[in-house]
């Protein structure tokens, strides 16, 4: 929001930027940017539901019914949606956030798991374990645009803050590079014994992947698609997370129940913290900073709230769905809102997502205008 305001200041003066820049807000975005900011979306592998939680109370205030063991989950980023993979049924429930209701279902590739969105928010990659395939969802239509081969049993997917590539993590000792403007793999990076997760700082430097055979995280510089570093963690390590600021990463350890904190700029680890409960599974870091939830697949499930200033475990909320695995908010982007804001070299100052020319900023307002 810095950004934003530092851009229009050029143009407004003294309140009148504040007012702007929140009725700009309001446009673009509407109710469905508070939404993400207070909502935490919860996938119920046993129980074919996704629970709601209102991170203000910490309480699930709604259960939505989808499809046969729904593993992962992903918010667009304007907060309006939530694709849900049917490991069981081959499809995505796509879920419709001010209703709390499926208003679509997308057929995909066999035993779908993970899944992310463009930060641009205009595809869901899908990342298909059976078939080794990602299958690209057109947000805007429902509909599979494209099918990625060439994958070793892909289960997790993360993009640079540009969209420019989807990195993907699989049961298997390597992740892949994709260049999404012509979804080809065109890097294969080394890693630890079943990768399943992974995350991208911020500034789209680094790439943190769990290593669950090796009880280690592997650090991909993406500069150069090579492991820079490997911080030792608990046991069977399986989410990561990223503060927003870039300067901690969250890691759960399925086996120890717990979660490594890693200080990102030394790459070593600060804190443990006791989670409780067993299997903990994919955590997520809400939108401030301030909290991260971690799912705890038991029965009933519940999920763990983790304060970043304290590092320790200050809520529970219990229960939601059996078979709780993974915890997903929308993706704070600060991009523009508005198409004035990419003129003038006002393109360069974004962040998540980042842009090469104008005509790219004025593209991302057009989309989000179009959700």
């Amino acid at each position: 929001m810095t950004n934003l305001t530092q851009k229009s200041s050029k143009q407004f003066l003294g309140v009148g930027v504040r007012v702007v820049t929140l009725a700009l807000s309001l446009i673009v975005f509407g109710t469905s940017a508070a939404r993400a900011q207070t909502k935490a979306y919860v996938s119920n592998g046993s129980a074919t539901t996704v629970s709601v939680i209102d991170t203000a109370t910490n309480s699930v205030v709604a259960t939505i019914p989808v499809g046969s063991s729904p593993q992962r989950l992903a918010v667009t980023p304007n907060g309006a949606f939530a694709y849900v993979p049917n490991s069981g049924n081959a499809n995505v429930s796509v879920i419709n956030t001010a209703t709390n209701t499926v208003v679509a279902t997308v057929p995909v590739g066999f035993f779908p798991q993970g899944v992310a969105i463009t930060p641009n928010g205009a595809f869901a990659y899908v990342a298909n374990v059976a078939v080794s395939t990602i299958s690209v969802i057109n947000t805007a239509t429902n509909t599979v645009t494209a099918t990625i081969p060439g994958l070793q049993n892909p289960d997790f997917v993360a993009f640079t803050p540009n969209g420019a590539f989807a990195y993907v993590a699989g049961f298997s000792s390597s992740v892949r590079v994709i260049d999404t403007a012509s979804n080809t793999v065109v890097a294969t990076v080394t890693v630890g014994g079943s990768s399943t997760g992974l995350a991208i700082t911020p500034n789209g430097a680094s790439v943190y992947v769990p290593n669950q055979n090796s009880n280690n995280v592997s650090v991909i510089s993406t500069a150069t698609n090579t492991v820079v570093g490997t911080i030792t963690v608990g046991n069977g390590p399986s989410g990561v997370a990223i503060t927003p600021n870039g300067a901690f990463a969250y890691v759960s350890n399925s086996v120890d129940n717990s979660v490594s904190v890693i200080a990102t700029a030394t790459n070593t680890v600060t804190a443990t913290i006791t989670v409780g409960g067993f299997f903990a599974q994919y955590l997520a870091v809400d939108p401030t900073g301030a909290f991260v939830y971690v799912p705890i697949n038991s029965f009933p499930g519940t999920v763990s709230v983790i304060s970043t200033a304290t590092n320790a475990v200050v809520a529970t909320v219990n229960p939601v769905g059996i078979g709780s695995t993974a915890v997903a908010f929308a993706v704070r982007t600060q991009g523009p809102t508005n198409k004035d804001q990419c003129k003038d070299s006002g393109w360069q100052a974004f962040t998540n997502p980042t842009f090469s020319n104008q005509g790219q900023c004025v593209k991302f307002v057009n989309h989000m205008h179009d959700q």
